[in-house]
């Protein structure tokens, strides 16, 4: 019997089109794969992560979490969970899918997954297709995936963020985070030819702030041909959201009427209208024979400091 964890309550001149192309042919349903990444640790994205993931599957969805990072600052430790196993168990026929997801909320289940992204390219046959037919295990169809993407892949960026139909780069409205937001995203586009991302500010004072920062570092990116950017929304400062953080519980659960609650909820409420076009989304299990073959085919070029 499956077993449930739960919470109460360089230029890729190449290899340019490779990945957009792999993307084409398997996007074929409906489901939207949504990657969070970072310039650098500390910034509130797992724990952004986990109050969307709960907002959606408030809202009626069926969220998967794809959680890249291990230890205890994950989106499962955000819920006051810690995964026993990792989705490599999956792989090496040790364990069921049931036995690794954790479900802290009805609709919403977190897969840990560092150490098999990180092997993906080195998969024996048979993990590979342990890999592309785990998903079928899931009971329920998934109508969104959320990444948590680890700023640490050995490649210099998660394959998940290729395979994803949206790049979302979480900063702060500090200096230091921007420079290493645009410094990654500058990075991306040249080794990997990712042309756009979004943009969510976490912990700005005013929401003026955010605009103001959004607008500077697009503009940026536009004017020296690396991206397009678009604004996914602002996280603003909120003594709440620490709160929440404190006693691993969602937000929208513990202050609902807090600023930071209404901002996850506004975000969630218009994520699953960012889809670029029908043809961009597929099932759980063609998205994970596309991540299959984006981390075997693709050979990144070094990421350089630029």
């Amino acid at each position: 019997m499956p077993v449930w964890l739960r919470w109460e309550d360089g230029v890729a001149d190449f290899h340019v089109d490779q990945a957009a192309g792999l993307r084409r042919l398997f996007g074929t349903g409906q489901l939207q794969v949504v990657t969070f990444t970072a310039g650098s640790e500390g910034l509130g994205r797992s724990l952004a992560v986990a109050n969307i993931a709960a907002v959606l599957a408030r809202l009626g969805k069926e969220v998967l979490v794809l959680d890249e990072n291990s230890g205890s600052d994950n989106v499962a430790a955000a819920f006051g969970l810690a995964g026993r196993f990792d989705l490599l168990h999956v792989l090496n026929g040790e364990r069921y899918l049931g036995d690794v997801l954790i479900e802290p909320l009805d609709g919403l289940h977190i897969l840990p997954a560092a150490t098999a992204i990180r092997r993906l390219g080195a998969l024996s046959r048979s993990q590979q297709q342990a890999f592309t037919g785990a998903m079928e295990q899931l009971a329920k169809p998934v109508d969104i995936i959320l990444v948590d993407a680890s700023t640490r892949h050995p490649a210099g960026f998660s394959p998940l963020g290729l395979a994803s139909h949206e790049t979302v780069v979480v900063l702060s409205a500090s200096s230091a985070s921007i420079t290493e937001s645009y410094s990654l995203i500058k990075k991306v586009s040249q080794s990997f030819a990712r042309r756009h991302f979004r943009i969510l500010i976490n912990k700005v004072r005013q929401r003026a702030d955010a605009r103001s920062i959004f607008e500077n570092i697009a503009e940026l990116t536009r004017q020296r041909g690396i991206a397009r950017l678009d604004f996914a929304g602002a996280i603003p400062f909120d003594e709440s959201l620490r709160q929440s953080a404190t006693l691993c519980r969602p937000l929208i659960s513990l202050a609902p009427t807090s600023p930071a609650a209404q901002a996850f909820r506004e975000l969630a409420a218009d994520l699953p209208h960012w889809r670029q076009s029908e043809n961009d989304h597929g099932n759980p299990q063609l998205f994970f024979q596309q991540l299959l073959h984006l981390s075997q085919r693709i050979t990144p070029t070094a990421i350089r400091a630029v």
